[in-house]
């Protein structure tokens, strides 16, 4: 089937974006076999999301095999894949209740697990982790991602924040845009491995004071120049484009 002439040019685009980062995820080490979800919203106003086609790889995820479904999970495009309930519960809570919530990255990455065990959760020890702090919200487990009576709960502690760290469970990120929810993956997921090194050498740890997390959000935007995760996104495409560019398929 020619999915890329049955959307429009925007449509593609972002299933593109998306499709590369399935195949990041699975670069970097942050996939869980197939049991873990990133969304995106499609262009327009039919509040209709891509997500993955459960059962494929991420490194095997292609913007023609993306899932194109609607608020209650039901394919508005033909598709021989089906989707994961789990993560179907999530990034609909998400989506329903943000609009600025373009791109949904979730991850079962064991550093991020390592660390939503702890009972004080993210600790200011790095760099990365002022951005994090900055953001960060906390959602207790309430086991698998089944329940709908979980959205509310789910959706009250992400509140307006970019970061979200379900406890024993993974990490979680919200953007307005593909690129910028991948970058803040990468900084929760770095800030993660970080502490847990940090821990393991056994000596004392200081902490980053409260103002410069306080003034994290200014210098990210300074840093970047105001372009956030678009600034390094052209380099990762170029870096998927040299191992593998299927998932432009």
């Amino acid at each position: 089937m020619d999915i890329r002439s049955q959307v429009t040019a925007e449509e593609w685009e972002t299933r593109v974006n998306l499709a590369a980062t399935y195949r990041l995820v699975a670069q970097f080490g942050w996939s869980d076999l197939i049991f873990t979800h990133i969304s995106a919203r499609v262009p327009g106003g039919d509040h209709h999301f891509l997500i993955n086609p459960y059962g494929m790889l991420f490194d095997e995820v292609t913007a023609s095999s993306l899932v194109k479904i609607d608020l209650d999970g039901n394919k508005v495009m033909d598709s021989p894949f089906d989707i994961n309930p789990a993560g179907f519960t999530i990034h609909s809570a998400i989506h329903a209740a943000r609009e600025d919530a373009q791109c949904v990255l979730h991850v079962h990455s064991v550093n991020g697990i390592a660390v939503s065990a702890q009972r004080d959760g993210v600790l200011p020890l790095s760099q990365q982790s002022i951005f994090v702090l900055a953001s960060l919200g906390y959602h207790d487990y309430e086991g698998v991602a089944l329940n709908e009576a979980e959205k509310p709960r789910l959706v009250a502690d992400l509140g307006d924040r970019h970061f979200l760290m379900l406890r024993n469970h993974g990490l979680l990120t919200v953007a307005n845009n593909i690129p910028d929810a991948f970058l803040f993956m990468y900084l929760f997921e770095t800030t993660c491995m970080i502490q847990v090194r940090a821990q393991a050498g056994g000596g004392e740890l200081t902490h980053v004071p409260q103002p410069i997390i306080d003034g994290a959000m200014a210098q990210a935007a300074a840093v970047t120049r105001g372009a956030g995760g678009g600034l390094a996104w052209p380099g990762l495409l170029r870096r998927l484009d040299r191992v593998d560019p299927s998932y432009k398929g």
